[in-house]
């Protein structure tokens, strides 16, 4: 490889994008991210988690304080840790983690991301099954493994379906979800809504709520009590901050969403990441909370075994089922797609496609097993453990190397063909959240904290020792000499591209925007006119269904519509970039 003039020139052409920064002509502004978090973070997951929180026996207060200062942490932890080194460094962690600590660590850290990303895809639909089976009135599977051979087959047919998306349909699937995130909101702000009169008439004797007093005594005497299912005290509010804060550990600390927040163009933009928090682990938390507790007041069943479908189902009627199907498949679609990519890495002489087929049977497996979803509280926050002191090692080395005079990228300037102080630094990091685990001296949600910081002093103090603190002047010379170049290689790119995305202004564009908002609109008046206009138990069923009915209809209309003002605003784009294309080689 040229490492000078021409020829450095032609490498850099050359190379994928990923292992290049960010061009400046492709950042975006916060609405961006505003949007892409609350279409991440509002998922099927949340109905598991909205009720676990109500088996665990959290309080009303514990949930409501205890959710909004977790919450809180975490947009703090994206906008404090993770923007500013990724609108620093313009990578994804996968690239900067290669520069940083070498093959050995991205074959180990891969690896890692295979394993985590699997299982969260195969709980996806393992959610997904719970509300197909009751369309072919498969009984529910209340034990950690499948009971019923028809749901198996059912979980296998799902996953089928899952994989070969992940597999040849993946774009077409990504453009859908980017549209889901305003329906998910809606749809899960509702399903609380809706199910409240309910639990107010089983509480007050009305199904009226007069003011939010009404509405604490009725949560924290039916949904939210401070009481497990077992009729012991319940987790208390460091327990929920605690997860609220640790749910996202390796998106934040573990600086995972290096590779989204590189496209931002300020670092306020991971302030966006509160429509996420905030919304899908706050509101959707809570309502799906509501909804679980009212499900299992119906239908007598504990809420510790209650299925995701079921509850949509009591919640939302038809549009229940969509939501969760919807919800799963795009969740576990895309995180079966990074386990994908993960799994590609490491085994290089796979395709990408064959490489996600390999791990979607691993997947399809383990989605059959029930227990998988059920724990998402602890896999969560335990996969966030497990990549944690990657987070620490990546923000040693950007953050404090320079400040104590070392350099960045000495493994790499040094030639070592293994980075021994970070494979060290992760192995004793885990050593020492497991020690830590074992001794019980605190609650597990807060295992990252001390050790992302053990793993920030051992890398730092172990990379002394192996040559950080050597100055290498010709490789970092080089180093700025390649930057200056891809830095002129994007000036070309920018120059050939539009400058900037153009809006379609049509009369049919406006009709299509026009009926996807009011299939928003609809729904959430009728759940209003659920929440408080219905004056007894005959009116509120009156008033149920007649949001039962009318919403499934707004369902489609939405998703129909939503998606084809999609299409066309990317055909006006693509349009644009062909134009301006022809132009700049005449």
């Amino acid at each position: 490889m040229a490492t000078t003039g021409p020829g450095l020139d032609r490498h850099i052409a050359q190379m994928d994008d990923e292992q290049l920064p960010v061009p400046p002509h492709k950042l975006h502004r916060w609405p961006h991210f505003a949007g892409l978090y609350a279409a991440e973070h509002v998922a099927a997951t949340e109905f598991v988690i909205g009720a676990t929180f109500v088996a665990l026996g959290a309080g009303i207060w514990d949930i409501l304080i205890g959710l909004l200062v977790g919450n809180a942490l975490a947009v703090l932890s994206f906008w404090l840790i993770t923007t500013p080194i990724a609108i620093e460094t313009r990578l994804s962690l996968f690239t900067y983690l290669h520069r940083i600590a070498g093959d050995s660590m991205a074959w180990l850290y891969n690896w890692a991301n295979v394993i985590i990303f699997s299982v969260i895809s195969a709980a996806m639909i393992t959610v997904s099954a719970t509300a197909v089976r009751i369309l072919f009135d498969i009984p529910a599977q209340a034990q950690p493994y499948p009971t019923d051979p028809a749901f198996v087959v059912l979980a296998l047919a799902v996953a089928a379906i899952v994989v070969l998306i992940a597999v040849y349909g993946f774009n077409a699937l990504t453009e859908f979800a980017s549209i889901c995130a305003p329906w998910l909101m809606v749809m899960f702000t509702a399903g609380g809504m809706v199910l409240l009169p309910e639990l107010a008439e089983s509480v007050t004797g009305t199904t009226t709520l007069g003011d939010f007093s009404t509405f604490i005594e009725v949560a924290g005497s039916t949904v939210f009590t401070g009481t497990d299912v077992d009729g012991e005290p319940g987790i208390g509010i460091w327990e929920v901050i605690g997860f609220a804060w640790a749910a996202n550990t390796f998106s934040h600390f573990g600086l995972i969403d290096m590779a989204l927040l590189r496209y931002a163009k300020r670092k306020r933009s991971g302030l966006a990441t509160s429509t996420g928090m905030m919304f899908g682990h706050y509101v959707a938390w809570i309502s799906a909370g509501l909804m679980g507790a009212a499900t299992a007041a119906v239908t007598q069943t504990s809420i510790a075994v209650l299925e995701p479908g079921e509850v949509a189902w009591h919640a939302l009627g038809a549009s229940g089922f969509v939501i969760v199907v919807v919800a799963g498949w795009t969740t576990a679609n895309s995180n079966l797609y990074r386990a994908g990519l993960a799994a590609q890495a490491v085994m290089p002489r796979f395709s990408r496609n064959k490489a996600t087929l390999l791990v979607g049977l691993g997947v399809a497996v383990i989605s059959c097993f029930p227990f998988i979803y059920r724990s998402m509280l602890p896999l969560l926050t335990y996969a966030g453990l497990l990549l944690v002191p990657i987070g620490g090692i990546i923000f040693a080395e950007h953050h404090l190397f320079p400040r104590l005079g070392f350099s960045r990228f000495w493994a790499r300037y040094k030639g070592l063909a293994h980075n021994v102080p970070a494979l060290a630094t992760w192995a004793l990091s885990l050593a020492f959240a497991c020690v830590l685990n074992l001794s019980d001296v605190m609650p597990f949600y807060y295992l990252f904290v001390p050790t992302w910081c053990v793993s920030i002093a051992a890398y730092t103090l172990l990379a002394k020792r192996f040559g950080a603190a050597e100055a290498y002047p010709e490789a970092e010379a080089s180093e700025r000499d390649f930057q200056a170049r891809v830095e002129a290689f994007h000036a070309q790119q920018a120059a050939q591209e539009p400058a900037g995305p153009t809006r379609d202004t049509s009369t049919l564009s406006r009709v299509i925007k026009a009926v996807w908002i009011l299939g928003l609109v609809v729904p959430s008046l009728l759940a209003v006119k659920v929440l408080f206009f219905s004056a007894d138990l005959a009116g509120y069923q009156a008033n149920r269904e007649l949001f039962y009915d009318i919403t499934i209809w707004c369902t489609l209309a939405y998703f129909v519509f939503a998606y084809w003002g999609l299409k066309r605003a990317k055909a006006v784009q693509e349009g644009r970039a062909a134009f301006v294309t022809q132009t700049s080689s005449r």
